[in-house]
């Protein structure tokens, strides 16, 4: 949701190292649970682009929650200090900016509005 990661290779070379069967069983199981879409890449058939749905992208604020009571705990967090200063100065704003990103770049916003 914050790092712009679309296509299977961009979450197999995230900082977590998950396994390949992991990976796609997780992937499949949000898709199940709506949370996910997937849809074939126009421009490489071969690929294709993982995008959140309306439901997706409501968890939005939880996970930024998340973030932050992770960034008050754990001195290690891997999120970015200006990530973390902009969710702290306008939770709102950056949940309005996160969603406006995502919708411009969902293969699925052209089928369906996303809240």
């Amino acid at each position: 949701m914050f790092k712009n990661k679309a296509y299977y290779g961009d979450f197999m070379e995230s900082e977590e190292k998950i396994a390949t069967n992991i990976l796609a069983d997780r992937l499949a199981a949000l898709e199940r649970a709506g949370i996910v879409e997937k849809a074939q890449d126009t421009t490489n058939r071969t690929k294709y682009i993982y995008s959140l749905t309306g439901k997706g992208l409501d968890l939005a604020p939880v996970l930024i929650e998340i973030i932050l009571w992770s960034a008050k705990y754990d001195s290690k967090t891997a999120a970015p200090r200006g990530f973390v200063g902009e969710a702290i100065r306008d939770r709102g704003g950056l949940i309005k900016r996160v969603r406006a990103s995502l919708r411009r770049r969902a293969p699925g916003s052209r089928r369906r509005r996303l809240p």
